[in-house]
């Protein structure tokens, strides 16, 4: 008797992909299955290289990563509505969780949508903590048996983190193995265009390069950006004052040649908004004022260059840069105000240029002067010579993260060590998204990112979305943030959120709260071997769903398991002949209630779905309702897949 296919519980295997993709393309490579070394380098030729010496990076644990990589999760995400804010509108996610599980259980729905990823992970300075064991063939319980550490359902520093310190004899190849499988499943998400930006300092700023030219290859090194964020008076023989952000893309080739920011864009808008009104009021009158109220009106739109202010009699807009010299000893002589006749105040290290520069410059009409002498004049900068590029070197306070977080949790100075300031992922986003683009983070931290797309969206009316993911590591016992009610890392990224979000208006500050948990189906243990054991198993898999599952969770983990994403639409239909769910407008119907009859597959037709998904004890062991329901959909032309 025909039976459906049933559907796996297991994550998407992007390996797995690949080798079906290598079959089909180079069949004559395989030998019983497996791929034969010799016949794949006889196919390609030359482009294979069998010698054991080549430049790499190797450590202790590197086979194991690859291991980790292939190895599926059964995990699911379960919805935290109570978590969360405008949970059925916001297209914003959170996910509450150990971030290499995310990352697998969000292969399939999010392969190739991510525009770019921003993370800051842990610098491994000595002090810092990593999960321990990366293994997903056992349950979180057995687990945490294992190990012997569980309280409160919270992960906790001696169980499932461990300190590396550098007295341990794998103090970088610990570092590398954590890294590793995140960075190699992150790429899978990213578009053809995307980028990842990795923040990191000296501690393992090579090793960190080396990795990603592993996981992204060389070719797709978009640029190292040094970050000048500090003044260390640190007693070393070099004060360290810089961080690194390494930048690399899905596929260098499919980017823009030159990256401009909104503040390029603006800068096209204003010359050619200047020429149009100069034309239009320059004879009449009333040119002052028609910048004003353009201004006032395209404010939201300006914040990158609203130091473009200024009008000259041409009537181009332009903003100032200092005159004086940044070295010990400039040029010094007098340059008189137009209007008091008086020699301007003078920069205290003089000019920066000669004498006979500052006359052409005058001549050109290019310094701008103040209401009077007292003030040191300033160089005009036109906007139509702005050049707004990502540099490489930023320069920015590294304090002004400490300082955001004190803003939003007044009282509070040290609820996170060194949070980032938005200001650096803001600059970072400005110059490749925009849209409805799609970003994650999963070093999510105190929820900088999220804070920063928020922004970003505001400032220029952007839709961009963000996916966080956050471990729930425990804050420390006698830390401020254990004091003010704080229990886990996550928990403050949230409140943050929380906070930053209120302060934008028409623009969507909510997010949706998953937690990274077992799956809502029972899943068959292979490795039990017993009689006994299998009789029991057998038993219990009568009925596959746990009875502690809702109709929610199974329904969010179908959709991930199906391939969509966690914004997808659903209707609930309710009918004299059943209840079932409408996903993604229809084309994917879900039906989890038992006892499914012949009306209600028939009134599931005349919904003309492309699959169909329904429990396997629905059909309450009649195989033959089941075998007419296969054969209808097949006939209609739906995909029908059981539970």
């Amino acid at each position: 008797m025909k039976k459906p296919p049933k559907l796996s519980g297991q994550s998407f295997n992007p390996q797995e992909a690949l080798l079906g993709l290598l079959k089909e393309k180079c069949p004559e490579a395989f030998s019983d299955g497996k791929i034969d070394v010799k016949k794949l380098k006889a196919t390609l030729g030359e482009s294979v290289d069998v010698n054991g010496e080549r430049y790499g990076l190797s450590w202790a644990g590197k086979n194991d990563c690859f291991r980790h990589i292939q190895e599926p999760t059964t995990a699911t995400l379960k919805p935290l509505r109570q978590k969360s804010v405008d949970f059925d509108g916001t297209k914003n996610i959170f996910i509450e969780g150990d971030n290499l599980q995310a990352l697998k259980i969000l292969q399939k729905s999010y392969y190739g949508q991510v525009k770019t990823i921003y993370i800051d992970p842990p610098y491994n300075t000595g002090s810092d903590s990593f999960i321990y064991p990366d293994r997903f063939q056992e349950s979180k319980e057995e687990y945490m048996e294992r190990i012997g550490q569980k309280e409160e359902g919270h992960l906790t520093r001696d169980g499932m983190w461990q300190k590396n310190s550098k007295d341990n004899g794998h103090y970088h190849s610990n570092w590398l193995s954590m890294m590793f499988p995140r960075l190699f499943l992150a790429r899978n998400l990213l578009r053809q265009d995307g980028v990842i930006f990795v923040s990191i300092d000296d501690h393992e700023v090579q090793n960190l390069k080396m990795i990603m030219d592993e996981v992204f290859g060389p070719d797709n090194w978009v640029g190292t950006i040094v970050w000048n964020n500090v003044t260390d008076n640190n007693p070393t023989n070099i004060a360290i004052e810089h961080e690194y952000i390494h930048c690399y893309a899905r596929n260098k080739s499919s980017l823009e040649s030159v990256w401009k920011s909104r503040s390029s864009d603006v800068k096209e808008m204003l010359v050619k908004v200047g020429t149009e009104l100069t034309k239009k009021y320059k004879d009449s009158g009333g040119l002052a004022d028609a910048y004003q109220k353009w201004f006032k009106q395209n404010k939201d739109y300006l914040w990158p260059l609203d130091r473009y202010k200024y009008i000259d009699n041409g009537g181009v807009y332009t903003g100032s840069q200092s005159v004086h010299n940044p070295g010990r000893e400039g040029y010094r002589y007098d340059v008189l105000h137009p209007v008091t006749k008086k020699p301007t105040k003078q920069p205290l290290m003089g000019y920066r240029f000669p004498e006979e520069t500052m006359k052409k410059l005058l001549e050109e009409g290019k310094i701008l002067f103040g209401e009077d002498e007292n003030k040191i004049i300033e160089l005009k900068v036109y906007a139509s010579e702005y050049e707004d590029k990502l540099p490489s070197i930023l320069t920015l306070d590294g304090r002004l993260g400490a300082y955001e977080l004190r803003d939003l949790f007044t009282g509070y100075k040290k609820l996170f060590d060194n949070p980032k300031p938005t200001a650096v992922v803001k600059q970072l986003l400005s110059f490749n998204t925009g849209g409805n683009d799609l970003i994650l983070d999963f070093f999510a931290g105190s929820g900088t990112t999220a804070d920063a797309v928020m922004q970003l969206n505001s400032e220029d009316k952007g839709q961009r979305r963000c996916i966080s993911v956050q471990l729930p590591e425990e804050c420390e016992k006698d830390s401020e943030a254990m004091q003010a009610g704080f229990k886990t890392i996550a928990d403050i990224a949230m409140e943050r959120i929380r906070r930053a979000g209120k302060k934008f208006a028409n623009t969507d500050a909510g997010f949706k709260t998953f937690v990274v948990d077992d799956s809502n189906f029972k899943i068959w243990r292979s490795d039990l071997k017993g009689p006994d054991e299998l009789a029991a198993q057998m038993e219990m898999f009568i009925d596959n769903v746990k009875k502690e599952s809702t109709q929610e969770n199974v329904l969010c983990e179908l959709m991930l398991k199906t391939g969509l994403d966690l914004n997808t639409s659903v209707q609930k239909i309710e009918s004299k002949t059943g209840a079932y769910f409408k996903l993604n407008g229809g084309k994917l119907i879900v039906c989890i209630q038992e006892g499914i009859t012949e009306a209600l597959a028939d009134k599931i037709l005349t919904e003309k779905p492309d699959k169909f998904i329904c429990l396997d004890k629905a059909f309450e062991s009649n195989d033959q309702l089941k075998t007419n329901v296969l054969l209808q959909m097949e006939q209609a032309g739906v995909d029908f897949l059981v539970i």
